[in-house]
């Protein structure tokens, strides 16, 4: 991973992240994916409270912004070691800046939910990013009811919350097929391709075409989509004037793209 904190400028505008979270584990295991996330918390302009889109909390028919003071840490998985589902990251809500979303969101009639908390796309990184769990944060649903463009629509409208000191965080997978998943396994060509043409048309800003990306390979890339959406999140969110920093680039597991991305 190449240092980023060049990229970084000092501002009242936070940058926007997207983070491919991958497997839970990389919260308590010692990974160049969890030494980038640690890299990465620590050249950020301290952020006045998080706002994570995770693929892992998804709703239908609504929009839903976690308004509680005191976020749970939710271990939404199964299958994994005891020390994993021990880990809590207590860090406080953000109940004002969560009422601020859904008044940005009143045109897609998001609402206020208690009924969340933090699911380990958020929390599995944010405990390696900003480990002392001091910084509010607060999490928005994935309504699968919508396409892909109406998520990067509605994100749109979430422009205002960077110059809030919010750090808005997409966190999914850019390639994500636990069907194919090979521990130890070479990357599947097809994982390589798509995460590649994703990331092209990222840094040529093609933030539209990845929103409407279709066919075989995004099928093969994305059997469902959560994963993919939280992305979209990141991308709309971004300036005209901001750079654009890869980092945690790499297919892990064979079928899950770990690459990240900081606009900035």
């Amino acid at each position: 991973m190449t240092s980023l904190s060049s990229h970084l400028r000092p501002g009242d505008r936070m940058p926007a992240l997207f983070v491919g979270h991958g497997s839970p584990m990389h919260a308590i295991v010692d990974s160049d994916f969890s030494r980038g996330w640690a890299e990465i918390g620590a050249a950020l302009p301290p952020p006045a409270a998080i706002l994570c889109v995770s693929a892992h909390w998804m709703t239908r028919g609504t929009t839903l912004v976690h308004v509680g003071a005191r976020p749970a840490t939710i271990h939404d998985f199964g299958g994994f070691p005891r020390a994993l589902y021990e880990q809590q990251y207590p860090a406080p809500g953000a109940p004002e800046l969560a009422r601020a979303t859904v008044d940005l969101l009143a045109r897609h009639h998001a609402t206020l939910s208690e009924e969340w908390g933090l699911d380990h796309g958020a929390w599995s990184v944010l405990i390696r990013m900003f480990p002392k769990a001091e910084v509010p944060v607060y999490q928005l649903s994935l309504d699968l009811s919508r396409p892909a463009g109406e998520h990067y629509a509605l994100a749109q409208d979430l422009k205002a919350l960077r110059g809030m000191g919010v750090l808005v965080v997409g966190s999914g997978n850019i390639v994500h097929n636990l069907r194919t998943m090979r521990p130890g396994g070479a990357p599947h060509d097809w994982a390589v391709e798509f995460d590649r043409l994703v990331a092209e048309a990222i840094a040529e800003r093609r933030f539209g075409a990845v929103a409407e990306m279709e066919g075989p390979l995004m099928r093969a890339a994305h059997p469902t989509v959560e994963h993919f959406l939280p992305l979209l999140y990141t991308l709309a969110v971004a300036d005209e004037d901001d750079e654009v920093s890869f980092f945690n680039e790499g297919i892990d597991l064979a079928s899950v793209s770990m690459r990240s991305c900081l606009f900035a």
